[in-house]
């Protein structure tokens, strides 16, 4: 039996994908009516970008959605999700299992941005919300053309934005806006730096890194930076493609710095290290009452220093678990990815049933594209971009 409406947004928020939303918004989807089942289908290609963070079950444990079909032209691969996923029927071609099955939901799974503007395209027609793998596009123009689509067939979208969605990564939020770091005077992201470090590693990583920024800081006002390669700063005729198809990077190197409205700058950074290693796949805020550092992943762990100095060496302040944190398993068991998935496609849901934008929308997806894309285009200037970006092409151009 399908749940109630109150026992559905209920579920959402025990769950933390509407922790922090608006009384007003809550009481308006709880007074919708009676709860719907929604239809899913699951797009993926093994071997060419297979199914991203476990999208192949984003659906799982989601009240009110049964899984429909996944399409795969990859037999095994196909035959195997389908199993997985609980699907009833499989099909080769996506085109194909969306017009036969006209599903309210659509997962687009593969990793490689490559065909993101026509599957989109293709769920607009028939009226299906999607949720899919970032980054949303591999350029501006073809974000651009996302939303527009969007807009016009008022699809939804919910990007694979997980860390967006993590409790502690809400409950880090509020105590910023309570005040708990005092003034937010700074942030320090950084890639991962293993061996895409560099543009690889800030087209695919940094993406989380740009979304956090603005989550805690708002909307970017300029962009600084410097991109090089062993050490010679890059030009655009350095670009390459990267290890799987994301457009054009360059440069293993990257230093990035954004201002932020109140003052409030926020810098990225991935370096090919030459001694020791990566790892530090972290959003550090520092505030003008202590420091709070978040490791990135889809169960992030977050610590607190309070110390104004940011110095427990002469403070002897000891790092902490932040206080108050709630755990970031889903009440139904599910865990790490496959809570966050849970978490984006109820988001997703309620933004359908609200008339509002999930969190992880297409205009999020595309104003994180553009803060990767301005530390491009503000090294090749020499100079400061500001936002939006006027020039919509990739500022390294296009491959060959």
């Amino acid at each position: 039996m399908a749940p109630s409406r109150r026992e559905f947004i209920g579920g959402l928020v025990a769950g933390g994908a509407l922790a922090g939303a608006a009384p007003e918004l809550l009481k308006g989807a709880e007074g919708a009516g009676a709860g719907e089942t929604y239809t899913a289908c699951i797009i993926g290609h093994t071997g060419r970008g297979d199914y991203g963070h476990g999208l192949d079950l984003a659906f799982q444990k989601v009240a009110g959605v049964r899984v429909a079909a996944v399409a795969d032209p990859d037999e095994k691969g196909r035959k195997e999700t389908a199993q997985k996923s609980g699907a009833p029927r499989s099909y080769a071609d996506w085109r194909e299992m969306l017009e036969k099955e006209k599903p309210n939901l659509v997962a687009i799974g593969p990793r490689w941005v490559e065909k993101r503007l026509e599957m989109i395209s293709a769920a607009a027609r028939i009226g299906a919300h999607v949720v899919m793998e970032k980054p949303m596009a591999a350029s501006l123009e073809e974000a651009d053309a996302i939303l527009d689509v969007t807009a016009k067939a008022k699809t939804k979208i919910a990007l694979a934005f997980h860390v967006r969605v993590a409790p502690t990564i809400v409950h880090l939020k509020k105590l910023l806006d309570e005040g708990f770091l005092g003034d937010l005077l700074e942030m320090r992201t950084r890639g991962k730096e293993d061996h895409r470090a560099g543009g690889e590693d800030m087209a695919v990583l940094g993406t989380h890194c740009m979304y956090l920024m603005r989550y805690f800081a708002g909307e970017p006002i300029w962009c600084s930076a410097r991109v090089s390669e062993k050490g010679r700063e890059i030009a655009a005729g350095d670009r390459r493609a990267a290890t799987e198809p994301l457009g054009p990077v360059a440069g293993d190197t990257i230093d990035a710095t954004f201002a932020f409205a109140g003052g409030v700058v926020g810098h990225f950074a991935s370096h090919k290290i030459r001694q020791g290693s990566g790892g530090r796949f972290t959003i550090a805020l520092h505030g003008s009452k202590g420091v709070a550092i978040a490791h990135i992943g889809a169960d992030p762990e977050i610590f607190h220093l309070p110390d104004p100095l940011w110095s427990p060496g002469k403070s002897g302040a000891r790092w902490q678990p932040l206080p108050g944190a709630p755990s970031n398993k889903d009440p139904s068991g599910l865990a790490d990815f496959a809570a966050a998935n849970k978490r984006l496609v109820e988001g997703l849901i309620h933004a359908v049933e609200t008339g509002g934008e999930s969190v992880a929308s297409a205009a999020e997806g595309r104003a994180v594209l553009e803060m990767i894309f301005a530390v491009y285009a503000a090294h090749l200037k020499g100079g400061r971009v500001a936002f939006p970006l006027g020039e919509r092409r990739h500022p390294l151009g296009t491959l060959g």
